[in-house]
């Protein structure tokens, strides 16, 4: 974003409507009239309505990052989160799992922390494969996922790897992300038709 945008104005203006509004709300018990009070309280109301309505798709990435919007059928589409990756809550056997889309990952890749939750008992898996990460070399732990909802898609007895190493966050590869006809990428959203 360049200095001086209208992004930057925006802020800017509805910076200075909250602090309109806070010092409003510090001057209740000043003897304003009943009337000016009512005034000011409606106006700074609807202007932070207003920016709100003008801010609504920041919002809604910031309260529901991993939220999918089926757009159309087949069509799913996803938002861009504040850390400017895309993620996607996914129904494994009944359990939400958050992933991360990962087009640098080959697989669907689990984290020992959504493995356990899922009930995947750490102890019993034999860390065999080897995946190349950014970090190096992490060991992997070959299982098979049975019912996988995400949007109006299902897939059954999906291959997932779980990660041996410190991964904080499942990664959605494209062992996955192969099985959509297109992917489109347009701005701060990701589109994957089926």
């Amino acid at each position: 974003m360049l200095p001086g945008s209208s992004d930057d104005h925006v802020r800017l203006v509805y910076l200075i409507i909250l602090l309109l509004g806070v010092a409003f709300f510090g001057l209740r018990g000043a003897r304003l009239g009943r009337n000016i009070r009512d005034l000011i309280f409606w106006l700074l109301l609807i202007a932070m309505a207003v920016i709100a309505y003008g801010f609504r798709d920041t919002l809604r990435a910031m309260l529901f990052p991993a939220a999918a919007v089926q757009i159309a059928p087949g069509v799913t589409e996803l938002r861009r989160g504040p850390d400017g990756q895309f993620h996607a809550t996914i129904e494994i056997d009944g359990h939400p799992v958050r992933f991360m889309i990962d087009t640098g990952a080959s697989d669907i890749v689990l984290s020992r922390k959504d493995a356990a939750a899922l009930g995947i008992d750490l102890d019993r898996l034999v860390f065999s494969g080897r995946a190349q990460t950014a970090n190096g070399a992490v060991p992997t732990a070959r299982v098979r996922l049975g019912e996988v909802r995400f949007g109006d898609h299902t897939d059954h007895d999906l291959p997932a790897s779980v990660n041996g190493g410190d991964l904080d966050v499942s990664l959605l590869g494209m062992a996955y992300l192969g099985r959509f006809a297109r992917i489109e990428i347009l701005g701060d959203r990701l589109r994957l038709h089926r």
